[in-house]
């Protein structure tokens, strides 16, 4: 008997402790999306959007922005102007501004968000091109929430080869790996957001360029982090005049084997890099008989292909950035030669040789002959 009295005392005590520690979500304000950004005076402002689940409330969410040296000074600012309690653990997606950016060592700021462990590192990290406070006090109304719409825009791009997607916690190791340098997705707000590309950082975190749409599947490509995605290649020779494109040619990529070879030969890295890539045309705008002349085709496509290639390796080079992360490939095969660099791997990099070949193969051209 007295063993049942005491199991049901235990039993009570425990329900009535989680009873007390209940909150409700009314009572809560859920920071699903921060921002950083420089106002006109370059004074740092940090921004919330929280969802609002008051019954009463006409609008789906509520914006707060806030000045403050630090982003953890900026939570008690939020803390003072919300009516519940601050929950950071659930950030989605983390706006960082684009003059914000192009100052180095910025990353310090994010400090508190690896120190504390109630923050989420799952979020996305996305350059905001223009003011923050734009896309934060956006208001679309044939969306979700904004914060879950950013959240499936960037996804959705990262799925079609349209821009990366860098975590908080990815960011982390691209910032204090020497061997890559950080890049990230850049967003752009006009009538509604929209991606614009991928924004590619030196080894201090600054802003170096901005990778468009296109631009950014050849990097996913390089990087061995093909998915599903479109290219479309001008071949010469077809015509192009007038305001109708004739000599464009589009096709899917479903799947690529990129190999990369490394040397240390006088004292310089060579990088061969041989990219494979199964295609299926799915836009052709000028006649040709693919059947007969397939190997024709394929090889002016593989020549287009190489010259887009080294465009984008000639634009790292120059701005001393590797998002490619061929660094990684130096320090596992040149190790010795690596180690003498990898304080300032950009610029061994800048005066390394690369060279590409690209080899595309038609595997399908629809049903249309």
């Amino acid at each position: 008997m007295k063993r049942w009295l005491t199991l049901g005392l235990l039993v009570l005590l425990f329900v009535t402790g989680c009873s007390s520690d209940k909150i409700n979500v009314e009572d809560l304000t859920l920071g699903l999306m921060l921002g950083m950004d420089l106002d006109q005076d370059n004074h740092m402002v940090y921004y919330l959007s929280s969802p609002v689940f008051n019954k009463e409330a006409k609008k789906k969410n509520e914006e707060f922005g806030h000045k403050a040296e630090t982003l953890r000074q900026s939570m008690s600012g939020f803390d003072a102007m919300t009516t519940g309690l601050t929950i950071r653990g659930k950030v989605q997606v983390m706006l960082i501004g684009k003059r914000v950016l192009q100052h180095p060592d910025w990353f310090r700021l994010l400090d508190v968000a690896y120190r504390d462990a109630k923050y989420s590192v799952n979020a996305r990290v996305v350059a905001v091109d223009g003011p923050v406070s734009e896309i934060i006090n956006f208001y679309p109304l044939d969306k979700p929430r904004l914060p879950l719409h950013m959240t499936k825009l960037i996804d959705t791009a990262n799925r079609r080869g349209l821009t990366v997607k860098t975590t908080l916690q990815e960011l982390h190791r691209q910032m204090y790996e020497k061997g890559i340098t950080p890049s990230i997705s850049e967003v752009k707000k006009n009538k509604a957001v929209v991606v614009t590309g991928t924004a590619v950082l030196n080894d201090r975190g600054k802003y170096a360029e901005l990778l468009k749409l296109k631009e950014t599947t050849l990097l996913l490509i390089l990087q061995k982090n093909v998915k599903e995605m479109n290219v479309s290649v001008e071949i010469p020779g077809k015509g192009h005049g007038g305001p109708i494109r004739k000599n464009i040619i589009t096709f899917r990529i479903k799947s690529a084997k990129t190999k990369i070879k490394t040397k240390y030969v006088q004292d310089r890295f060579q990088f061969d890099i041989d990219i494979k890539l199964p295609i299926a045309l799915s836009e052709r705008l000028f006649p040709f008989d693919v059947r007969k002349e397939g190997d024709k085709l394929q090889k002016a496509i593989d020549e287009q292909l190489k010259r887009q290639f080294e465009q984008v390796i000639h634009s790292f080079q120059k701005h001393q950035i590797d998002p490619i992360g061929l660094g990684l490939y130096a320090r596992a095969h040149e190790y010795e030669a690596y180690k003498k660099v990898q304080e300032h791997w950009g610029e061994a990099f800048a005066k390394a040789d690369v060279k590409l070949s690209v080899k595309t193969e038609i595997t399908d051209m629809g049903p249309v002959k």
